[in-house]
């Protein structure tokens, strides 16, 4: 490359601090309790409003935390489409770990080594889909869909969290 090119690529590569840039999951907070009763998801015949949400997220989001999940915990989450796997997406960043999407779709032997190779601690599943992912020995896996997370607190998780945290894993081909 000439000098202008390489100049240009190290301008572009600059990832300027933000420090008025809050979470996703905080941005979710501050909107339900904006507007707690506007409607935050919509999937098939189902809906969530962001009090909702927001809810169910932080209960989740108490669970995995009383399991361990602290900042840059890495979590898979192995899930088809659904209001579940955002509410788990959400709760995983509540709670300040880094969510680790393995597709169900995928090859056993891609996601075996994606489970592996990003070190997850914990993984997110459905009931139909548990028996045909490839779970290491020891690997805690939680099904969503037969949890009950209702005892624990709806109140917004107080997990610290800046900006450098860890907040996803993402393996492309």
């Amino acid at each position: 490359l000439g000098k202008e090119e390489q100049r240009l690529l190290n301008e572009w590569g600059v990832n300027s601090h933000h420090p008025d840039a809050q979470p996703v999951h905080q941005l979710i907070e501050r909107q339900a309790a904006a507007t707690p009763a506007a409607t935050a998801l919509v999937f098939e015949d189902q809906s969530l409003s962001y009090a909702e949400l927001n809810t169910h997220a932080n209960r989740l989001a108490h669970y995995l935390i009383g399991l361990g999940v602290k900042p840059e915990t890495r979590v898979g989450i192995a899930m088809e489409r659904s209001i579940d796997m955002v509410v788990g997406l959400l709760a995983i960043l509540k709670s300040g770990g880094a969510y680790v999407p393995l597709d169900p779709e995928y090859p056993s032997e891609r996601l075996a080594f994606i489970a592996e190779d990003s070190g997850i601690e914990l993984l997110l599943t459905q009931h139909h889909l548990h028996e045909s992912l490839p779970v290491a020995d020891g690997l805690s896996v939680i099904e969503l869909d037969r949890l009950d997370v209702a005892h624990h607190t709806s109140t917004n998780p107080a997990v610290a969290l800046h900006g450098e945290h860890l907040a996803y894993v993402i393996y492309t081909s």
